[in-house]
C-alpha cells in the first residue's frame, strides 16, 4: 500500500468502477477532503453559483497533513467556477455537489507541490425513502414549515437560500434535507452527522434539530437588533427634540447656549473679584478667550474650565480682621491650654506688633517638643485667639513636591498644592496654616518637599508664591504658618533657619495634675456619657496614676488611662441598670 508515501504522480491506472470518482477525487473532491462535513453546505452554496456567486464564503479549517485526518464520508464536488481575488491572495471556488462518497484508502499525502490528497473512493448509494411513512411525511412537512419561518428572519444565507430553492424539488425530503443543511451555520460535527446518517428518519430528525436551532438563533438576533434599533431611535429622537427645544429657547431669549452661559458666569465672577493682581487678571482673561474658541466636547475645554474655577474661587484680597483685644486673646489661650507660657507670650507679642505697626505680617513659628504636649492643638488656639480661619495638613512621610507646589496643567487630573487649597477652603488670604510633622518630610526621585517649603516659609519670598498649576503669583505674606516637630535634628538647615523655634519641654507633675482636673477629666466624662456623680477620682488616686503610670513628657498616656477608667464605670452602670430592670419584671 502506498497510503503515506511520497507525493503521488498523476494517476494513470484507476479502477474502472471508480474512474470518474477517483478522477474527481484527484482534481476536486480532495479539496473538501477534510471539509466533507460541509458536503451539504458546500453543495447549497454551489448549486445556484452558476449565475450569482455567494457573498459569504464558508471557510474550511485548512489543509490536512495526511490522509488519516480525512473523514470516511464526504461529498463529490463539481467545480462550477474558479476566480481569484483581485486585491488579496487566494480566490473563490463555486462547486456543485453531485454524490456522497466513501473513502477507501489514501494514495499520497499532500506536499508543497500537490496540496491535496490522492485517494480511492466509492459512491455511497442513496437512501430509499419509504413511500408510506407517517414519520417521514410529518418530518418533511415540519422541515418545510420551519424553512418558511426561517425565510422570514434575517439569517446569514437568506439571499443564497432564496436563489437556490428555485432549482430544488421540495417534494423529495432527502434532497430538501441536504439543501437545508447546506445553508445552515451549525457546527461542523452536526453537519457531518447529517452527511453520514444512512437512515432517512434519522437524517430528517437531525436536519430538523439543526433548523430549529438556526431559527431560534435568528429570532434572538432579530430581537436584539430590534431592541438596539429601538433604543437608538429613542435616543436619537430625544436628542433631536432637545436640540429643537434649545434652539427655540435661544430664539426666545429664554436660555443661552451652555458654552455661552459658562463664559458669562465666569465673566460675572471675575467682575466681582477685587484686588486681583494684574498678572492673575491677565491670565484669567487669556484663559477665558481660549475657552471661547474651544468646543465643549474637547478635553482642553474642561482643562480651561477647571483652571478658571480655581482662579475665581481663590479669596483675592479677602482678609479677616485680627483680634485687637489682648486680654480676650490671653483668656482664650488660657482656656485651651494650661502652662505653655512661652507660646502664649509669643502669640501676644505678635498681636502687639501688628497693632502698633498697623499691618499684619505672617510669621513662621515651629513648636518643637515630645509627643502629647499639645503642639497640634495650640495651632487651633492661636487661630481662635487671633479670630482667624484655621487649616491643618500633615507633611509626615510626604515625598511628592506637587503636594506643596501643585501639578502642571499638562498632566491629567492636575490640581494645585495644599497651600492654594488652604486658601480656597478657608476663603481668606490670612488663615493660620498648621504644617504638622515637618521633621518627618520624605525625599525621593519625585523631589524634595523640604526645598519646596523654603519659598513658602520665607517671609521675604512668599509674597509672590507661584503655584505650578495656577502659574500666577499668590500673596502668602499675611498667612501665619505654625509648624510642629518632635526634634530639630531631622529638619534641613535652610528650612530650620526660616522658622522661629519654640520648645515645649513637657509637663511636670503639678502641671499634669492641673491639666487632668481642668481639662482631661471633664472632657472624658462628657465623651463617655457619664454624669459627674458616678465618677469621683480622689486626689491620691490621681497622683498615683500620674506618678506611677503616666510619666511621659506629654499627657496622651494620662488621657488613655482616664478613658479606661471611664469605660469601666460605664460598663458597671449598664450592668446595674440591667439588673434593676430584671427585678422590676420579676
Amino acid at each position: 500500500s502506498s497510503t503515506d508515501g511520497e507525493a503521488a504522480e498523476p494517476l494513470v491506472a484507476v479502477p474502472p468502477a471508480a474512474s470518474a470518482a477517483a478522477a474527481a477525487a484527484s482534481s476536486s473532491s480532495t479539496s473538501t477532503g477534510n471539509g466533507a462535513g460541509n458536503g451539504g453546505a458546500g453543495g447549497g452554496n454551489g448549486a445556484g453559483g452558476g449565475e450569482t456567486p455567494p457573498k459569504t464564503l464558508r471557510r474550511d479549517t485548512g489543509r490536512v497533513e495526511s490522509g488519516d485526518q480525512l473523514v470516511q464520508i464526504g461529498t463529490l464536488l463539481q467545480i462550477v467556477s474558479l476566480a481569484t481575488h483581485p486585491s488579496a491572495p487566494g480566490g473563490q471556488v463555486v462547486v456543485m455537489p453531485t454524490q456522497r462518497i466513501k473513502l477507501l484508502r489514501t494514495l499520497s499525502k499532500p506536499s508543497p507541490g500537490t496540496p491535496l490528497c490522492a485517494v480511492y473512493v466509492e459512491n455511497v448509494p442513496d437512501i430509499e425513502v419509504p413511500s408510506h411513512s407517517d414519520d417521514i411525511r410529518a418530518l418533511h412537512h415540519e422541515i418545510i414549515a420551519t424553512m418558511k419561518d426561517l425565510l422570514k428572519t434575517p439569517f446569514m444565507y437568506k439571499e443564497q437560500f432564496e436563489q437556490v430553492i428555485k432549482y430544488y424539488n421540495l417534494d423529495d425530503p432527502l434532497k430538501l434535507a441536504d439543501l437545508v443543511a447546506g445553508m445552515s451555520t451549525a457546527p461542523r460535527d452536526e453537519l457531518q452527522a447529517v452527511l453520514v446518517a444512512d437512515v432517512a428518519v434519522s437524517r430528517l430528525r437531525k436536519v430538523l434539530m439543526i433548523m430549529k436551532k438556526d431559527l431560534e438563533h435568528a429570532r434572538l438576533q432579530s430581537q436584539f437588533k430590534s431592541q438596539i434599533e429601538d433604543k437608538f431611535a429613542k435616543e436619537h429622537r430625544k436628542y433631536m427634540l432637545m436640540q429643537h427645544l434649545r434652539h427655540i429657547k435661544r430664539e426666545l431669549n429664554l436660555e443661552k447656549d451652555d458654552k455661552q452661559s459658562i463664559i458669562a458666569s465666569f465673566k460675572e465672577m471675575i467682575a466681582q473679584l477685587s484686588d486681583v493682581p494684574e498678572e492673575a487678571n491677565k491670565a484669567m482673561e487669556q484663559e477665558l478667550s481660549r475657552l471661547a474658541s474651544l468646543e465643549p466636547q474637547s478635553p482642553e475645554f474642561n482643562v480651561s474650565r477647571t483652571y478658571l474655577e480655581w482662579m475665581t474661587a481663590l479669596p483675592w484680597g479677602k482678609f479677616t480682621e485680627d483680634n485687637a483685644d489682648i486680654d480676650r486673646a490671653e483668656q482664650i489661650l488660657n482656656e485651651d491650654h494650661y502652662s505653655l507660657e512661652d507660646v502664649k507670650e509669643r502669640i501676644l507679642e505678635h498681636m502687639a506688633v501688628s497693632m502698633l505697626k498697623g499691618s499684619v505680617q505672617g510669621k513662621i513659628m515651629c513648636l518643637v517638643g515630645p509627643p502629647g504636649v499639645g503642639k497640634t492643638s495650640i495651632g487651633k488656639s492661636v487661630a481662635r485667639a487671633l479670630d482667624r480661619k484655621f487649616f491643618r495638613f500633615s507633611v509626615g512621610g510626604l515625598h511628592d513636591v506637587a503636594e506643596i507646589r501643585g501639578h502642571r496643567r499638562t498632566y491629567v487630573g492636575a490640581m494645585p498644592g495644599k497651600i492654594i487649597q488652604a486658601l480656597k477652603i478657608t476663603q481668606v488670604s490670612n488663615p493660620v496654616v498648621l504644617i504638622d510633622e515637618v521633621d518627618k518630610l520624605g525625599r525621593d526621585f519625585r523631589g524634595d518637599p523640604s526645598s519646596a517649603l523654603l519659598e513658602v516659609l520665607d517671609p521675604s519670598q512668599n509674597s509672590g508664591f507661584r503655584d505650578l498649576y495656577l502659574d500666577t503669583p499668590v500673596d502668602l505674606s499675611k498667612v501665619l504658618f505654625v509648624c510642629t516637630a518632635n526634634v530639630t535634628e531631622t529638619i534641613p538647615g535652610p528650612l530650620l533657619d526660616r522658622m522661629e523655634v519654640i520648645r515645649l519641654a513637657g509637663y511636670v507633675f503639678e502641671e499634669k495634675v492641673a491639666i487632668a482636673n481642668q481639662y482631661l477629666i471633664p472632657q472624658t466624662i462628657e465623651t463617655h456619657g457619664i454624669n459627674e456623680q458616678y465618677i469621683d477620682l480622689s486626689p491620691d488616686a490621681l497622683h498615683e496614676l500620674i506618678r506611677d503610670y503616666a510619666r511621659e513628657a506629654g499627657v496622651r498616656e494620662l488621657r488613655k488611662l482616664l478613658e479606661k477608667i471611664a469605660r469601666k464605670v460605664a460598663l458597671s452602670l449598664v450592668r446595674e441598670d440591667d439588673v434593676e430592670k430584671r427585678k422590676k419584671i420579676c
